[in-house]
């Protein structure tokens, strides 16, 4: 009966991808409810609850769902501003709650609203800031911590208690934090087989332990399964639904781009297809569940969806696995967890943080469009140092504007600014037609018009999957591209180096001035795409190719 519904051949894999992710997110689950401001305990009944039922209504087979670094900074943001409403924690908690609460229900709300077709438009530079902003939001917080003092609630104040950390450090604390991140740095080297963020976690605490060092300590989790905390729901104050609707909207809308990106990356793994709608609404689901037992909120993991498919995973059991063994940690060994240094968990944090930060965007700031580049610094500084919120519908607005007055510079030039893009490889032109019925099951040509920017890349990825499996070029004419963004110029550079790893020879036919300069900046020419295989006519290149074909074919 139930091999109707589950092939039992499966779980032997999904067993061990589970357990192997649920390890991976054990020591982060802690660290990260520590970063919220709601303890330990909240990051471990999050990782449970979104891990399991994300799972289990989620629309990725093999998706590893919890607490991530992005969800975890707006959270412990939420939780300063709901105390500062209410005093106290406890006073704080029907306010926090009820915001995990609508964010959850939002992202269900989005899948059935098909809004994940709409995600996929952000611009690059806008996501690129905020994680960086968010990864430098993770260390900086945590430097406090680090050096065994208390943590502050904003990165400003730590900016402006930065003396502090010279005056008042605590000596011990700063070894084990040392000891933590030389582990998880490490470790890998000899084996890869064990997560090193689980054996920094275990060797510095252990070291803590058996020396008696004086370092402040998580402190006491509560064993068994967690209580409903909906109590006071119906009392909040209307001068909090302001700040509920804020940060359930930030939670929704980035729970919903972090778990859509790590479905992207398990797409590419298994090759398969996820279902982003269906996603949306079992991360929602997840998050609400989290809420109800006072949770923090969480997405889709990337470091361990990675783990459990190379482990095995292939159903979404792995992930229901996943936080089930997170569940059984919780029931049998809760009061050892006390004993976890707080300055262990933020040496994890640290590396994780500048793990989140995109330091490719940031080394081609000085090489992609000016406006890109302001967009980005904006976004990040803003993200860091101000509104969440604000700081994407800053970048995204900025960015709209941005492009339409380039769009409108360019009109003027007299270039194109029409159809971004057609993807006919079916359809010849007429200086194509004679060498295309001759190679048309070897060589496809795209044709590409008016600029490449951010709003038409997801677009441009689908169609390139559409391509014939024993194509043995692609022949991209740009000649009618005058302008390339930089979430074009990343597009075409993913676009090119997956062509490339499947043995298709990649050319460009007309390069303009800007987008070949752009191609250059990042390197995609030459190191993906050689001289050789630029060309200023389509002529060239199909002299260029029936050489090259018929050489292979003799």
């Amino acid at each position: 009966m139930l091999s109707k519904f589950y092939d039992f051949k499966n779980f032997k894999g999904d067993f061990t991808g589970g357990l192997v992710a649920g390890v991976v997110a054990l020591p982060l689950a802690l660290a990260f409810g520590v970063q919220s401001g709601m303890g330990a305990t909240a990051g471990l009944y999050g990782a449970i609850a979104v891990g399991i039922f994300a799972a289990l209504f989620g629309g990725t087979e093999t998706q590893a769902s919890g607490p991530t670094g992005p969800m975890t900074v707006v959270s412990a943001t939420l939780v300063a501003a709901a105390i500062s409403l209410n005093g106290t924690m406890e006073n704080a908690m029907p306010i926090i709650v009820a915001t995990f609460l609508l964010g959850g229900l939002l992202q269900v709300v989005f899948g059935f609203l098909n809004i994940a077709s709409y995600v996929k438009y952000f611009p690059y530079p806008v996501i690129s800031g905020f994680m960086s902003g968010v990864g430098l939001i993770i260390v900086i917080l945590q430097l406090f911590p680090f050096a065994g003092l208390p943590s502050s609630k904003s990165t400003i104040a730590v900016v402006q208690n930065l003396p502090d950390l010279f005056t008042g450090a605590n000596l011990n604390a700063l070894l084990l934090g040392g000891i933590t991140i030389a582990v998880y740095y490490l470790f890998p080297k000899i084996t890869k087989a064990i997560p090193s963020a689980l054996v920094a976690l275990i060797v510095a605490s252990l070291v803590a332990y058996f020396t008696k060092m004086d370092v402040p300590l998580i402190g006491e989790i509560p064993s068994g399964l967690p209580s409903l905390q909906l109590g006071g729901l119906l009392e909040i104050d209307s001068a909090a639904f302001g700040t509920i609707i804020e940060y359930a909207i930030v939670l929704a809308v980035l729970g919903s781009i972090d778990s859509l990106l790590t479905s992207v990356i398990a797409d590419n793994m298994t090759k398969t297809k996820h279902n982003s709608n269906r996603e949306l609404i079992g991360q929602g689901i997840g998050n609400m569940l989290a809420a109800a037992i006072g949770g923090i909120p969480g997405a889709g993991a990337t470091k361990g969806t990675v783990v459990n498919i190379n482990a095995g995973g292939k159903t979404r059991v792995s992930g229901i696995i996943h936080g089930l063994f997170l569940l059984t940690v919780l029931l049998g060994l809760g009061k050892l967890a006390a004993h976890i240094p707080l300055c262990v968990l933020a040496g994890l944090l640290i590396p994780i943080g500048f793990k989140i930060i995109d330091f490719k965007g940031l080394k081609h700031l000085v090489k992609v469009p000016r406006a890109d580049a302001i967009i980005l610094i904006l976004v990040l500084l803003m993200t860091t140092f101000g509104s969440l919120i604000q700081a994407v519908g800053i970048g995204v607005a900025l960015a709209c504007l941005l492009f339409m007055k380039k769009s409108g510079d360019l009109s003027e030039q007299g270039l194109e600014v029409g159809n971004v893009m057609e993807m006919d490889g079916d359809k010849p032109w007429q200086d194509e037609i004679e060498f295309y019925e001759a190679y048309k099951d070897k060589v496809i040509i795209k044709h590409l018009y008016g600029p490449l920017f951010f709003g038409f890349t997801s677009y441009f990825k689908d169609q390139i999957k559409t391509l014939p499996k024993d194509v043995k070029a692609v022949i991209f004419r740009m000649d009618r591209v005058p302008y390339i963004d930089q979430s074009g110029l990343y597009t075409l550079e993913d676009i090119v180096f997956d062509l490339e790893q499947q043995g298709v020879e990649v050319m460009f036919i007309g390069l303009k001035e800007q987008p070949k300069d752009m191609l250059v900046a990042v390197d995609i020419i030459p190191d993906l795409v050689p001289e050789e295989d630029i060309f200023n006519t389509v002529d060239e290149s199909f002299v260029y190719l029936r050489e090259k074909l018929k050489s292979q074919q003799a």
